[in-house]
């Protein structure tokens, strides 16, 4: 007897556009532009201009596996380049414009990129990385005008890629290679040490965006207005999209201008139902609504991630949005989700990031590296593992993962009864003080969830006596009406002495890193070292 089987569906991302270019052709895809118009295109029309930047690609002989990499911001074009890359077989490596260009060279370089996509606006930077990555022999230019240039001494060629794309055949075959081929190199943001680059194959890419749509996680459908802040040279935008065309939803990009009156334009006159991003973005929304006395009553729901999430801006957004906040944990390794919020959860607590949905589970253990007995309510280290979780960093070759598979993301975390995740502080963040730990993010929570507080931030600062000794570092709202007992005044009752700040430090800004969390490194380098002139 012969057994039946099922057919043979090869899990690769050019899957997503075909399927919206077939079943959704003139669901939006819309960018802001500077001057404040948008333009627009369906996915049918983003397919066939796709498939023309793969041809191009392709007379410039990109091969299967090649790293092409994209410094540009969240755009039509952009995503264009995006699915013609990946389509075609190639790596899309994505760069952060916020780096420096020695930073963004040595990237180029471990990816050994030879073509570079850029915006218009950014082709300064593009050059000045350059100099840094001498691989780099061809820039092909996107949103924008630049003069052309045929690469003198050595510097790369640059032409304008939308002249290229005229009378291009759309023929090109998508698809065509194993689901388990790579497809995006993204690095991590480097907050606790060098950036490391963490490769994605089509299949864990696939696997995560269907994670993304399940009903208790991101739950999109095709009557979402989906503004996406996230960056796409974040971790592929969290898989936004990828999951956006799976379902024919409008995508809404916004460029480069990211401010909160821009972004307010944008719900306003693109309906936006959904909102996706890190804390700081929504806070200069909030800020601009409050301030010009608007509302965006079409805006039902923000996912935010990527930084804790202070108690106080939670409750501002419910109030004068209107809209209900899930909270989300993950990271570059992860493709990035890990734990969402579901939606009838929304708004329960800051310090929730949702449960792990199918795909990916979680592990505690102690600091041997153990299982604690007992899973629930206890703090330990979060270990992670699924199908789209790292197995090893671009160009290394051992192993990111224990005997089991188990990957250890560097958080501590508990877990409460009904399996909720909350995150209680990075491992390599804890202040050891005359041999004893402080966990600064028990600090920050409840500094935090002050009205008169922004963001806030404890480091360990060097000391003779202890080692190590907390201080606060903190941007207000309003530096004058608040003063240092004030902020101080809540930990007393919360904590034994000796985990107060010796000290308060206000900062007009507080320093971000790319991915918009609070750069510690940074603040740890500029205030970590006992300085007599200063204290």
């Amino acid at each position: 007897m012969i057994d039946g089987a099922m057919q043979d569906f090869v899990l690769t991302l050019d899957k997503f556009l075909t399927h919206a270019a077939k079943w959704h052709p003139d669901a939006e895809i819309v960018t802001a532009g500077l001057d404040g118009e948008s333009t627009r295109i369906g996915y049918a029309g983003l397919m066939e201009r796709s498939k023309a930047v793969s041809s191009v690609l392709a007379g410039l002989d990109v091969k299967e596996g090649e790293r092409v990499a994209t410094l540009a911001w969240n755009t039509q074009a952009h995503l264009e380049a995006w699915f013609a890359i990946m389509g075609m077989g190639a790596v899309c490596h994505t760069l952060n414009p916020r780096l420096t260009p020695p930073q963004l060279g040595d990237m180029v370089c471990q990816s050994e990129a030879r073509i570079l996509v850029v915006s218009a606006d950014l082709l300064p930077l593009a050059h000045q990385m350059a100099e840094h990555a001498p691989g780099l022999v061809q820039i092909l230019v996107i949103d924008g005008e630049a003069t052309e240039t045929k690469g003198p001494n050595g510097a790369p060629g640059v032409q304008m890629l939308e002249r290229l794309i005229d009378d291009q055949p759309q023929d090109i075959p998508w698809g065509d290679f194993p689901e388990t081929a790579p497809c995006g190199l993204c690095f991590t943001s480097g907050t606790t040490g060098q950036p490391k680059g963490v490769t994605y194959t089509h299949r864990s890419s696939f696997m995560h965006t269907l994670r993304l749509l399940q009903t208790d996680v991101m739950a999109f459908s095709g009557t979402d207005s989906i503004l996406t802040v996230v960056p796409m040279f974040h971790a592929n935008a969290w898989g936004i999209p990828f999951a956006a065309p799976a379902i024919g939803a409008k995508l809404v990009l916004p460029g480069r201008q990211t401010n909160g009156a821009n972004l307010a334009h944008l719900i306003q006159t693109e309906n936006v139902t959904v909102g996706v991003g890190v804390p700081t973005v929504w806070l200069g929304l909030l800020e601009h609504v409050e301030a010009a006395g608007i509302e965006l009553p079409t805006l039902k729901r923000i996912i935010m991630g990527g930084a804790p999430l202070p108690p106080a801006l939670l409750e501002r957004i419910e109030r004068r949005l209107g809209a209900s906040v899930q909270s989300s944990w993950g990271m570059t390794e992860l493709s990035p989700s890990g734990t969402v919020t579901p939606k009838h959860e929304a708004s329960i607590s800051a310090q929730y990031a949702g449960k792990p949905a199918i795909g990916v589970d979680l592990l505690l253990k102690d600091e041997s590296g153990k299982p604690l007995a007992n899973q629930r309510g206890e703090e330990g280290h979060l270990f992670v593992r699924g199908a789209a979780v790292l197995e090893r960093y671009f160009g290394q070759e051992e192993l990111a993962t224990d005997e089991e598979g188990w990957f250890r993301t560097g958080d501590l975390a508990k877990i409460d009864e009904e399996g909720r995740l909350a995150i209680t502080g990075r491992a390599k963040d804890l202040i050891k003080s005359g041999g004893e730990w402080i966990n600064p993010a028990e600090i920050e929570a409840v500094i935090g969830a002050l009205p008169e507080v922004s963001l806030a931030a404890v480091i360990g600062r060097t000391d003779p006596k202890w080692g190590e000794r907390p201080i606060l570092l903190v941007e207000t709202l309003n530096s004058d009406d608040v003063s240092d007992e004030t902020l101080l005044e809540p930990l007393r009752s919360r904590f034994a002495s000796w985990w107060i700040p010796d000290a308060v430090v206000r900062l007009p800004s507080m320093p971000l890193a790319p991915t918009g969390k609070i750069d510690k490194m940074r603040l740890r380098a500029e205030y970590g070292e006992l300085d007599p002139r200063r204290d």
